[in-house]
């Protein structure tokens, strides 16, 4: 059975994958040339000789961002279709679809929008060079804390539903995940390396074409192996979702 929904999982992880890739060709790869010549510009107005081109723009914004796209989608379509199969049963006792949707949401809060709120995206000509480690550290230490966080505030709500109910456990739950990572924020370093110069424009474009391409990610995730498992499970939907049947 877990290989099954690892096979549907990576399928679903391949239909985001097109449509990902679909999305950040055309409304993505148009501010990366434009980040590109700005930092050619830049760097001729300091006098700095150009690096030579090792891969082509059209090979970089077409091949390799499919290639690239393709397999971090089935990936993450993978590791989906086994968290779901893990918590489908044991922690959930919503239909397929449901629990898909749900695990789709909170993975896309946890792994995308509170990395991003304190270390977003940045097109090219935006950072230090030398600080590429740092900041990559910094930012995968912000997706591991927080996931952490939203398996120990999930384990929180478990323990005290109980006591005070599904809504309010749920409720104080939440609470303590966000204290908690509003906390964790304010300690992180930040890290500002725009240059004065930068159009704000495509800055902020190109940080909500990255949430964009993510929202597309989860959302069809979701949705698709939701779908694809619930065909595979043999079950139409939990009683809460079923319509009335009139005969």
């Amino acid at each position: 059975m877990v290989g099954n929904l690892l096979l549907r999982g990576m399928l679903a992880g391949l239909i985001a994958g097109v449509l990902v890739f679909a999305f950040a060709h055309t409304f993505g790869e148009p501010l990366v040339d434009q980040a590109i010549a700005f930092e050619e510009a830049a760097a001729q107005a300091a006098g700095a000789t150009g690096e030579p081109e090792i891969v082509s723009r059209a090979t970089q914004a077409g091949f390799g961002l499919f290639t690239g796209v393709m397999a971090y989608s089935i990936a993450v379509g993978g590791l989906f279709a086994l968290v779901f199969a893990f918590v489908q049963g044991r922690f959930s006792t919503l239909g397929a679809r449901a629990t898909s949707v749900v695990i789709a949401i909170a993975a896309f809060v946890a792994v995308v929008i509170v990395p991003n709120i304190k270390y977003p995206a940045n097109p090219p000509a935006v950072g230090n060079p030398d600080t590429i480690g740092v900041r990559t550290e910094l930012f995968f230490l912000m997706i591991v804390v927080s996931i952490a966080a939203l398996v120990a505030a999930i384990a929180l709500a478990r323990r005290l539903a109980p006591r005070f109910g599904v809504w309010n456990a749920a409720i104080a739950a939440g609470l303590a995940y966000v204290v908690f990572i509003g906390l964790v924020q304010y300690l992180l370093p930040p890290i500002n390396e725009v240059p004065e110069n930068y159009s704000a424009l495509v800055l902020w474009r190109f940080r909500t074409t990255s949430i964009g391409m993510h929202v597309i990610l989860w959302g069809v995730l979701g949705l698709a192996f939701g779908a694809l498992a619930e065909r595979k499970l043999g079950v139409a939907a939990s009683p809460r979702e079923r319509a009335p049947a009139f005969h």
